[in-house]
């Protein structure tokens, strides 16, 4: 799993960082809140753990800002603040579970991996945006009941783009997570495949869904292409 990890104690940040990698994960660790605001809503991950008292922005705050923007990846709360009141605040919040300080180091990692199974277990192989169906499970992706032939770049880009709706990713962010490559001579290639998906899952359509986010990249969102921010361009 790839976990944003907001922790502004730096040992227990390298602890942590540590442990989850010892076990497979994937981690990025962040010491400041106003820098763990921008990675928790501007790129996906699979868990977010949280801690509250932060320089620069509040964890309330963070989560806050998470949901309101419909972003429901997990979120584990990690903090010395363990009173009732405050672990009520965290999962009103939108808070998925909440560990107090100090804490074994199994049972944070055992907490993340029953966050992990419990959002598996609930995923639905079928991602809908309109009348855009994609489902997972058979790679067959249809608009308003027409199936759409798509190359298995064009099937990657469309599906990451599903998960992450109304996320704007540059084409380098694009080529890391459906490439799995940052080189820089492929970004052109990003331009190319979504000129494709644009044929195939818009061109036809009045509801255009693929929008181009001037001077940043792209992303997955139901507006007309007028829209002040985003255009089809």
């Amino acid at each position: 799993m790839n976990i944003l990890l907001i922790e502004d104690e730096k040992k227990i940040a390298q602890f942590v960082t540590k442990a989850l990698t010892e076990v497979g994960h994937e981690v990025v660790s962040i010491l400041r809140g106003d820098e763990g605001l921008t990675a928790a809503t501007t790129k996906p991950y699979d868990i977010i753990i949280l801690d509250l008292a932060l320089p620069g922005v509040d964890g309330i705050e963070i989560l806050r800002a998470v949901r309101e923007r419909s972003i429901s990846t997990p979120v584990l709360i990690l903090t010395a603040r363990g009173s009732k009141d405050d672990r009520i605040q965290g999962l009103d919040e939108g808070a998925d579970d909440y560990l107090p300080k100090p804490f074994a180091m199994e049972e944070l990692i055992a907490r993340v991996h029953a966050l992990t199974r419990r959002v598996g277990a609930q995923k639905s192989p079928i991602l809908r945006m309109a009348d855009l169906v994609l489902n997972e499970t058979t790679r067959d992706v249809f608009r308003s009941g027409t199936k759409l032939y798509l190359s298995i770049r064009e099937y990657g880009l469309l599906n990451f783009l599903m998960h992450n709706p109304g996320r704007a990713f540059t084409r380098t962010e694009l080529c890391e997570h459906v490439w799995k490559s940052a080189l820089d001579d492929e970004t052109n290639a990003v331009d190319v495949y979504i000129q494709r998906l644009r044929r195939k899952v818009d061109e036809d359509f009045p509801v255009k869904l693929i929008q181009t986010i001037r001077n940043i990249g792209y992303m997955m969102q139901e507006t007309s292409v007028e829209a002040p921010v985003a255009t089809a361009a």
